[in-house]
């Protein structure tokens, strides 16, 4: 009698931020999880998850790869342009996995965007988001698409380096009056989210955001509060802060903000009026982080551009 193959779900990018705490989710449902990874060669020696190449230039590996699988979890994109890759190629890319998905008989695609994603936005990030969610439409495949502003807690990056900069700047340049919402939501919950979106079956998209909306302002006091800063935080035009960030990017090695990302918050698209997705508050995940948070700066490049030997870490702890 021959045993039926054990089921699995696949993971984009199953060692990279959200793709963790997505994997740690499945898994304590005992699911098996395979990833596809722009970085196989990232994964731990010791590891529950199967590892594939995510090689767009070989679809039919892709399919391959996911082969058997009930649900993709997509969690792909580029924050921004780098190299020769910018947000036409990560869309290209896109449409490339979901056909292979759809070639490969997944019955299920929980996709990750972003909030207020718009065909006709004037950011890349944005409007490049809107046409993946209408190719992965135009598939047929059943999907529930998963909308966040930011995320936090764990391993993130916009939290952890504001942080960092409070720690280290003697002061914080903040764009405008920094009124501007910012709606975050935990990983943890994110990945709840998804996983549950996962075991449906109706096609549907949803803001993945906290029960907290603070401004800008507020979010920077929060995180200046818990790591015990005294650092003066100070207004500045849209167009000065971007230069700054520009002159930190050289010294960090690194994109630390474009002007793009202000412009989108200021504009308000990091904000939602969704009701919550998720439990855990910013004030009070952030206000127990301030002995670990920002002591040590998260660099974009390094997690997804360089190579493993190029990496050198920046700062450290204070």
């Amino acid at each position: 009698m021959t045993t039926a193959p054990e089921p699995f779900d696949v993971v984009t990018g199953a060692f990279s931020y959200s793709g963790v705490a997505i994997t740690r989710e499945l898994h304590a449902l005992g699911r098996r999880v395979r990833t596809l990874t722009g970085h196989p060669e990232r994964a731990p020696d010791e590891t529950e998850v199967e590892v594939r190449p995510l090689d767009f230039a070989d679809p039919a590996q892709l399919a391959e790869s996911m082969r058997g699988a009930h649900t993709l979890y997509n969690t792909y994109w580029v924050r921004f342009a780098h190299d020769r890759v910018d947000h036409d190629v990560a869309i290209a890319n896109s449409r490339t996995l979901f056909a292979a998905a759809a070639k490969a008989g997944i019955e299920r695609i929980v996709h990750v965007s972003i909030t207020n994603p718009s065909l006709d936005s004037p950011y890349p990030y944005f409007r490049g988001k809107a046409r993946v969610e209408q190719i992965l439409a135009e598939t047929g495949i059943s999907h529930a698409i998963v909308r966040p502003a930011i995320l936090f807690g764990g391993d993130d990056v916009l939290v952890n380096n504001i942080a960092w900069l409070l720690r280290h700047l003697p002061v914080f340049a903040m764009g405008g009056r920094g009124d501007y919402r910012v709606r975050g939501i935990h990983v943890e919950d994110l990945a709840r989210l998804c996983v549950d979106l996962g075991s449906r079956r109706d096609t549907l998209t949803v803001d993945a955001v906290g029960p907290q909306s603070p401004t800008f302002r507020e979010l920077v006091d929060a995180v200046r509060t818990a790591v015990g800063s005294h650092v003066l935080v100070v207004r500045v035009p849209g167009p000065l802060l971007t230069g700054i960030a520009s002159a930190l990017s050289v010294l960090l090695r690194d994109t630390l903000l474009t002007q793009d990302e202000y412009h989108a918050m200021a504009d308000g698209l990091a904000d939602s009026a969704s009701p919550s997705t998720g439990t855990i508050g910013f004030s009070d995940w952030v206000a127990g982080q301030g002995t670990s948070l920002g002591r040590r700066y998260a660099n974009e490049l390094d997690r997804h551009f360089r190579s493993p030997t190029a990496l050198k870490p920046v700062g450290g702890p204070r």
